[in-house]
């Protein structure tokens, strides 16, 4: 069963997220009213997901936070935002949350997101795709100057499910100097300085299925 940790500033929020979840597959191990209090007991929860809920005009500081505690690298982070917030899905991936959803997810929704992103997955909202796609200030062709070929897609893919070098190379039956070549490659086509920002890329131009 997948431990969860709940963040948000509203206890009647807290007490109604964790009553749909508990109703389901999720165990929910605490909640706090910040991130900086929930960084504290994650690691004694032994919690697999982060849940957030956050504001569209908190988001920056938000992603400040998770870089300064350090809990992306330790936890899948999901955070649930009131409203689509065009440009940030991106954003928030390079960070390393591994979900954005509506507030007005369902239960089942916020189940499926939370087990996704504990299994190594990134899960964002339609609204944020569709936001991400059309927003003018992050808009990129649909074509790459060199495109990837059907090896290097099903690596960033895998690269998506949170794969390493050595993983890849097993399940494509390849060396691991393959796989290494395969992300050096994508990264230069993508023109990413890191897989999570190759990912990130990716998403944005629906290279990689959710």
């Amino acid at each position: 069963m997948t431990r969860v940790f709940i963040v948000a500033e509203s206890a009647r929020t807290r007490e109604r997220l964790e009553e749909q979840l508990d109703a389901r597959r999720i165990a929910v191990v605490g909640s706090a009213s910040n991130v900086e209090n929930a960084a504290e007991a994650l690691a004694e929860e032994e919690a697999q997901v982060l849940l957030i809920e956050a504001t569209s005009d908190s988001v920056e500081e938000l992603l400040e936070i998770l870089a300064a505690t350090g809990v992306t690298r330790e936890t899948a982070v999901v955070v649930l935002l009131d409203q689509s917030a065009p440009a940030w899905a991106g954003q928030a991936v390079q960070a390393g949350v591994r979900g954005v959803l509506s507030s007005e997810a369902d239960g089942e929704q916020l189940v499926l997101a939370i087990e996704a992103a504990a299994g190594g997955l990134f899960v964002l909202h339609p609204d944020e795709v569709r936001a991400e796609r059309s927003s003018p200030a992050r808009a990129v062709p649909l074509e790459l100057a060199e495109p990837l070929t059907p090896r290097e897609r099903q690596v960033l893919q895998m690269l998506a499910s949170g794969l390493g070098n050595k993983e890849i190379a097993t399940r494509l039956k390849i060396s691991e100097h393959t796989a290494k070549f395969h992300v050096a490659s994508i990264l230069g086509k993508l023109g990413a300085s890191s897989r999570t920002e190759a990912v990130a890329i990716g998403l944005r131009r629906g290279l990689i299925l959710l």
